[in-house]
């Protein structure tokens, strides 16, 4: 029994880690957005092309954000955010 009792706390800290990762919330999809001449534009989904935004070579600047005004997507990419197509604006 005494054996038993040392035990224990190994076994919970096991389990609990276990619970950590078993229930934990999947990757959630993440938004993406990118401003043109002022305007921000959502383009989660969208494949980038001819017709839609392409991610051209500029210094300084970053192509694509996860919010309005918000954070770069890939920070230090050099690119810049140009509109090519019809694309829905962000609200």
């Amino acid at each position: 029994m005494n054996k038993l009792s040392k035990l224990l706390p190994v076994l919970a800290l096991v389990l609990g880690a276990f619970a950590a990762v078993a229930f934990s919330p999947k990757d959630m999809p993440m938004n993406v957005y990118g401003e043109s001449a002022g305007q921000w534009y959502n383009v989660t989904g969208i494949t980038p092309g001819p017709s839609t935004y392409t991610c051209d070579q500029q210094d300084d600047v970053e192509c694509l954000h996860d919010a309005v005004n918000g954070s770069p997507i890939n920070p230090g990419e050099d690119r810049i955010f140009v509109k090519r197509g019809t694309l829905p604006p962000a609200n």
